[in-house]
């Protein structure tokens, strides 16, 4: 798929949104991408995933073993790259704050995982994540996103692949420009900004 292509399939979906959102990392921006919609559609959601396993580079697709997402935005993307890769599909949650594998999840010593997200930002939750599946003994050897909106700036110490990279200007809450500044702040993601 093309970026032009990917960037359809968010617009179709009503994905991509215009206005003042508070990003789970805290940060502000004027455009927002809602993942969730974009995966609502199953059709759509398999197109992105098998676009997105095409683009991993093939020393790591041939290695997975498992794939794991984080909890929630990662779970429908981390399924369907699963399906697209024919390997299993986890994830890793965080009922006390802390990402962990629960519901009978668990992973042999040296399990190669493919982590994968719906959209980096800062890259804290991947790091997070992949430092979860490293205490649970997995092995993991790359990340896969649908989006990286970090202007290719977030380093998570393993390869990282996204299906498309967006570069969307991000403020702290305390240097917004006047025009965001003088619109209502929205959070629309699952979790509480920080």
């Amino acid at each position: 798929m093309t970026d032009d292509e990917i960037l359809a399939e968010f617009r179709a979906a009503d994905a991509l949104l215009e206005g003042h959102f508070i990003l789970s990392s805290g940060l502000r921006s004027p455009r927002y991408l809602q993942c969730a919609r974009v995966l609502m559609d199953p059709a759509r959601a398999e197109r992105l995933a098998k676009a997105l396993a095409a683009k991993l580079p093939p020393d790591i697709r041939d290695r997975v073993e498992v794939v794991i997402s984080p909890a929630m935005g990662g779970v429908i993307i981390g399924h369907e790259m699963g399906r697209a890769l024919g390997k299993p599909a986890m994830f890793v949650e965080r009922p006390q704050g802390i990402f962990e594998l629960r519901r009978g999840f668990a992973l042999t010593p040296n399990t190669k995982v493919l982590m994968v997200e719906d959209v980096v930002t800062t890259g804290l939750s991947s790091r997070e994540a992949i430092e979860a599946v490293r205490k649970a003994g997995g092995d993991v050897i790359g990340e896969a996103a649908l989006v990286d909106r970090s202007s290719g700036k977030t380093d998570l110490g393993i390869p990282f692949t996204p299906l498309i990279r967006i570069d969307v200007p991000t403020y702290d809450a305390d240097a917004l420009p006047a025009d965001l500044a003088a619109m209502p702040a929205v959070k629309p993601g699952s979790r509480a900004a920080a």
